[in-house]
Parts: structure tokens; C-alpha cells; sequence
């Protein structure tokens, strides 16, 4: 019973992961990369790390993922950083998505510092 309830869960949030994933692509996000880090802390199962073209791109993109989410009946997801910061968290609990402008995201270079972790 035990291993059902897992196996139901990772399908649930492999559904989650796809939606917002969809999503991104649907508002013309780029250089789209998820991440699964479910092994590595406890913090989230999935990070997904996309970039925006200006700031104003990045403000657009949070917007449709947080109404997303919220449609998605996840409570209350956390919005952190600014439209004119150039970054944006958006943390649902189970899945964390970060939007970048191009040169703060190569700056951070978050994504490869978490492939490497996991290898």
C-alpha cells in the first residue's frame, strides 16, 4: 500500500512538473531546464530554471505560473523578487521555478551548479 501512495504521488507531481513546464513554453520562456533534486534536499523535488527577455517578459511569465499554480489548488505560492530585479522565485512548495534575465541567470549559473551535485 505504501509503495501505491509513492508511486501515485510521483505521478502527481510529474503532472505538476509538465503543467508548468507547459505553461513556460505557452508564454514564450527560453533555455527551459527542469531539474530533479528530490534525492539531494528536502527543501523541494523539483527545480525549474527558465530565462525572459526583458523584465517586464519576467513579470509576465511569474504571473501566468503563479495563477497557474493557484488554479492548481497549491497553497499559496511564494513570489520573491521584483519585476526590475532581473530574477523571480516562485516557490510551490514541491516544484521551485526561478526566471531569469539571460545574464543574471549565466552569472548565478544555478542550473549547473545543481547538474553537478546530482552526478
Amino acid at each position: 500500500m505504501k509503495i501505491f501512495i509513492i508511486i501515485i504521488l510521483l505521478l502527481l507531481m510529474t503532472k505538476l512538473v509538465e503543467k508548468i513546464l507547459f505553461e513556460l513554453e505557452d508564454n514564450k520562456a527560453l533555455d527551459i531546464v527542469s531539474i530533479n533534486v528530490s534525492e539531494k534536499t528536502s527543501l523541494t523535488d523539483y527545480l525549474i530554471f527558465a530565462t525572459g527577455t526583458s523584465n517586464r517578459h519576467i513579470g509576465s511569465i511569474s504571473e501566468a505560473i503563479n495563477q497557474k499554480l493557484k488554479k492548481l489548488d497549491i497553497p499559496l505560492p511564494s513570489v520573491e523578487g521584483k519585476n526590475d530585479s532581473g530574477w523571480i522565485v516562485i516557490d510551490g512548495g514541491d516544484v521551485i521555478v526561478h526566471l531569469f534575465k539571460d545574464e543574471i541567470r549565466k552569472f548565478y549559473n544555478l542550473e549547473n551548479m545543481w547538474s553537478a551535485e546530482i552526478q
